[in-house]
């Protein structure tokens, strides 16, 4: 128990950021007694080392909350400008772009794949030149589920990768069925390059991080290792039965968690899983998608990417949301989830060593993101969390 009080008295820092002190106590006296216990209990019984999360309204953070460690070492607490792997949150980024420059005229989403990927096939002849940049953007390609995703894992180059694709017959006609996908939406990549002269993290920096000024934002892993405030990734090594009860009875765990090295796997389909970002950088990318930076997502772009493309009916069942939501889509890059009364726009994400979830809902004007250096499913209860109970949080602030 020394190390969990030492981890709730020492290393929680609550930054309020706002233009009006009413408003922020009036907030952060709901969030204390609410919502910000449930993350540090829920931090304490799982004993993740380090993670943070944001809280905006309008075009104001209203909180921004860090917690724990950059590592087991405890030599450095995680801040505000702290970089952690987005994983699939990358894909919003991704959209973003691809849409851009569709909206652009410089290439269109009706445009086949093979078009930019010539060696991209599949087992039944022409299926692969069915499959269009539209029909990757929303996992709508046909593909089964997460195609050939473990090679990723076993270190094979993407050539490599791509050529298994030639044993594949779809599970259906593109624009039919959902299927996520991480190699096959990398495929985006080579269709931005050839739209342009900038490479795919030269352009996100152009066009995304560099006018939100996301500074602590990057694409790749050569970029993050090189960075010095990171967040280290961290796996679970054991779960040790206490002898304990908890107040209801369940028995209380000791979670042991291990500092792993940097896995480069996922950063070979950078468009699917390569961004890097801290706590502060999800609040800028948070209120250029609720629409406050027009100059760089404009309103018809973002009404584009949150339209709803395939309906993702398995989301309906999901551990702690299946409760909060009557449908669920994908559309360019997002998740578009219809709560009881509102609609959430919503992405997370997973690779070795973190997790990260992302929402904002355009009705109420809110936005919430959580990151995380462990591999932990509390991720998912705590944001669930928030989003059954935003009205509450934010009642009475206006934009």
């Amino acid at each position: 128990m020394l190390y969990l009080n030492k981890f709730i008295l020492c290393c929680v820092s609550l930054v309020i950021l706002t233009t009006s002190n009413a408003l922020a106590e009036q907030f952060n006296s709901a969030l204390k007694l609410t919502y910000h216990q449930k993350v540090i209990n829920n931090f304490t019984k799982f004993a993740i080392p380090g993670g943070a999360y944001v809280v905006v309204k309008g075009e104001r953070i209203l909180a921004l909350e860090t917690i724990g460690y950059t590592d087991l070492s405890e030599a450095r607490t995680v801040n505000a400008e702290t970089a952690f792997r987005l994983a699939s949150v990358s894909k919003t980024f991704a959209a973003t772009v691809t849409t851009m420059l569709a909206r652009e005229k410089r290439l269109n989403l009706d445009d086949p794949v093979t078009r930019f990927a010539p060696n991209f096939k599949l087992a039944d002849k022409n299926a692969a030149d069915r499959i269009t940049l539209k029909h990757l953007l929303s996992h709508s390609s046909g593909l089964i589920p997460n195609a050939y995703d473990n090679l990723l894992h076993e270190g094979w180059s993407m050539d490599k990768i791509l050529s298994r694709f030639r044993k594949i017959k779809p599970l259906c006609q593109p624009a039919q069925c959902y299927g996520y996908q991480n190699i096959a939406y990398s495929l985006l990549q080579p269709a931005v390059e050839a739209s342009q002269p900038k490479s795919y993290a030269q352009l996100l920096q152009h066009r995304v991080f560099t006018p939100l000024a996301m500074n602590n934002a990057s694409v790749g892993y050569q970029a993050f290792i090189r960075n010095s405030n990171i967040a280290k990734p961290h796996i679970l090594r054991k779960r040790i039965n206490t002898g304990q009860f908890d107040r209801s009875g369940k028995a209380i765990r000791q979670y042991i968690w291990r500092t792993v090295a940097v896995a480069p796997d996922y950063y070979q389909v950078s468009p699917a899983a390569g961004v890097n970002a801290s706590i502060v950088d999800m609040a800028k990318w948070l209120i250029a998608n609720l629409g406050f930076k027009p100059e760089v997502l404009s309103k018809a772009l973002l009404a584009e990417m949150t339209e709803p493309r395939i309906q993702t009916k398995r989301d309906l069942r999901k551990r702690y949301w299946r409760r909060l939501l009557k449908d669920a889509h994908y559309g360019y890059g997002w998740r578009i989830y219809q709560m009881q009364d509102f609609k959430l726009i919503y992405h997370s994400g997973w690779v070795e060593g973190y997790r990260a979830d992302i929402g904002y809902a355009p009705e109420l004007g809110i936005g919430f993101a959580m990151l995380m250096n462990a591999e932990s499913n509390v991720i998912g209860k705590l944001s669930a969390e928030f989003w059954s109970n935003a009205k509450l949080y934010t009642s009475g602030l206006d934009h």
